[in-house]
């Protein structure tokens, strides 16, 4: 089968044959039909992570949003059969241990990120394993193309979470969105899905266009405006939830500090080697106004019903962020795109 390996890091990937993977007994393979590239793809790429242990290996395939086809599957596999339309999740939980029997796996001390390490090579290729089908695969409902669901099993999937099931975001809640990549798009659309009213924060023109295209009360042009003082005017104080969904030292200060008193921050965004994962934070003024501060990543398998009965119904547009689809050769160069913020909406691998 034909892949995209990483040979080298910030290297053009090398697209190559593979030979074509066979499944765990608990596993299946999954034909690729589609898969998002993602700046998680970038960061990968670029080889950061190092400071938390989580350097992405060479020799590697990258790609970690798919859906597609079963092709194979295990002896012990009973929920899918070959044919079966499936998104698969990054987070791949072992389905037996405390957090995944309780509705957490994407925290699963013993679970697996797809394209991320080496045990689950990634989705830049045209078949892709997935360990613990039963519990890892989501059914795709019939009707909804794969190339519009691409992105749901990272940045789509990610920011619902965030929203619905971290920060609880309910009707009439100001949220504030820096970042207006792939996942900011996504917690835009789905901000004003679940009733609130999204703010758009990007420096970029072209990005709060689509932004206000996918259902941004506001945008804010951060090149031009003090972001927290803009955002404090528009919502009368201050947001109730603030996501940060670029990963950057500004970005991150600039959403805590937007926030009402008992306001909620959502970290989702990843930081780079600028920030090596630590970034310096207003601690007393969170004490004083007692703001939350919470973490967010992926989505529990168990929880991708209520995500993708709101895509199924139309509730939920994810189509709609898709701004190019590439072929397996080009992805490299879409890659490199990101280095300067030069991509559109979320970008799709097709085959």
């Amino acid at each position: 089968m034909r892949t995209a390996v990483l040979r080298e890091y910030g290297e053009p990937l090398d697209v190559t044959e593979r030979p074509q993977p066979e499944p765990d007994p608990d596993g299946a393979v999954v034909a690729v039909e589609a898969c998002g590239i993602c700046r998680s793809d970038w960061h990968a790429w670029q080889g950061h992570g190092e400071w938390a242990d989580d350097q992405v290996p060479l020799d590697y395939v990258l790609g970690h949003e798919p859906a597609g086809r079963v092709v194979e599957v295990g002896d012990d596999v009973k929920r899918f059969d070959e044919d079966d339309r499936v998104v698969v999740p990054f987070s791949l939980g072992c389905g037996a241990c405390h957090d995944c029997q309780t509705g957490h796996g994407n925290t699963c001390s013993d679970g697996l990120a797809l394209g991320f390490e080496r045990d689950v090579p990634g989705a830049f290729a045209e078949q892709v394993a997935v360990p613990n089908a039963d519990y890892n695969l989501q059914e795709l409902p019939e009707g909804v193309r794969f190339r519009d669901v691409a992105a749901v099993g990272c940045r789509y999937m990610t920011a619902f979470h965030a929203l619905a099931h971290r920060a609880e975001v309910g009707g009439g809640d100001w949220v504030a969105v820096h970042g207006c990549g792939g996942v900011g798009l996504s917690a835009v659309q789905i901000a004003d899905a679940l009733g609130a009213r999204p703010i758009a924060v990007d420096v970029d023109e072209d990005a709060l266009t689509r932004a206000d295209e996918v259902g941004a009360s506001v945008t804010v042009d951060g090149a031009e405006a003090d972001v927290v003082a803009e955002v404090e005017a528009i919502t009368d104080g201050g947001a109730d939830v603030s996501v940060d969904a670029l990963g950057r030292a500004e970005t991150a200060r600039n959403s805590v500090r937007c926030l009402r008193a008992r306001g909620t921050h959502v970290q989702v965004g990843l930081t780079t080697d600028a920030e090596r994962g630590e970034v310096p934070l207003p601690t007393d003024w969170m004490t004083r106004w007692e703001i939350d501060w919470l973490g967010s990543r992926g989505m529990p398998p168990a929880r991708f019903g209520d995500l993708l009965s709101m895509v199924e119904d139309g509730a939920l547009e994810p189509g709609k962020l898709v701004g190019r689809e590439v072929p397996l050769d080009d992805v490299s160069d879409r890659l490199a795109a990101m280095t300067n913020y030069e991509t559109e909406g979320v970008e799709v691998l097709t085959f």
